[in-house]
């Protein structure tokens, strides 16, 4: 996924109501951004970090004219936007890197299912089963790991539910972690900060619910899923 506009670079001041931060830019301007994360972004939200935001044309619609997209921690660039993984996965899948759902004829965004929710991503042929893939997020990084979530997501265990009862009506369903870093080896969940997520995900597993996690590799023009992580 190319940046359509270069990010700018720039430092954090301080992440605030969730969905703000304020920045200073490399030119010396202080700009408030759209924060796409509703999660704690722990590790990757600290005052003074290194930043890349991206600008948008000023056509009166935007109230926020800049998106935090990457923060730099642990020496590494760490994605943050949470609209990123979908469009990331689907590049994925479509050149081949995703290796565990290729043979499918259609992809389709935002399909409904379940109680109210909707699929990220939708696989179909004619050959085999449908497939329903669920897209996270994932930064918090512990030791070697990469974990999920990095807060409490009673949005995340529902979906692992309906997911869970996609599987027993005779579909594939297939959850992908995307790690938007690259110093990190192996995936788990992070039990001790959601118990409740971390019960889901065990009992989708049995159910046949499959879990898998890819790695990023972030540069100021692009980010690119570039390697499976093992999942513990």
């Amino acid at each position: 996924m190319k940046f359509s506009i270069p990010p700018l670079h720039g430092k954090l001041i301080k992440r605030y109501k969730r969905f703000l931060a304020d920045v200073q830019l490399d030119s010396g301007a202080l700009i408030t951004a759209h924060c796409p994360n509703s999660g704690a972004m722990l590790g990757v939200s600290d005052p003074g970090s290194s930043v890349y935001v991206t600008p948008h044309p000023d056509d009166g619609k935007r109230k926020l004219l800049y998106t935090l997209e990457c923060v730099k921690a642990d020496g590494v660039w760490v994605g943050v936007n949470t609209f990123r993984p979908n469009t990331l996965v689907e590049e994925a899948i479509v050149n081949g890197t995703i290796k565990e759902l290729q043979g499918y004829t259609s992809i389709r965004r935002e399909v409904r299912y379940g109680v109210n929710s909707r699929i990220d991503l939708l696989l179909t042929d004619v050959s085999k089963p449908d497939c329903y893939v669920e897209i996270k997020n994932a930064h918090l990084k512990r030791e070697q790991y990469v974990q999920f979530p990095d807060s409490v997501t009673a949005r995340g265990a529902k979906h692992l539910n309906e997911l869970s009862m996609m599987v027993k009506s005779g579909a594939r369903a297939v959850v992908v972690y995307v790690a938007q870093r690259s110093d990190v080896s192996q995936f788990s969940v992070a039990s001790d900060i959601d118990p409740v997520y971390a019960k889901s995900e065990q009992e989708a597993r049995n159910i046949g619910v499959e879990f898998l996690c890819y790695g990023c590799c972030i540069t100021r023009e692009e980010i690119v899923i570039d390697r499976s992580i093992k999942v513990f």
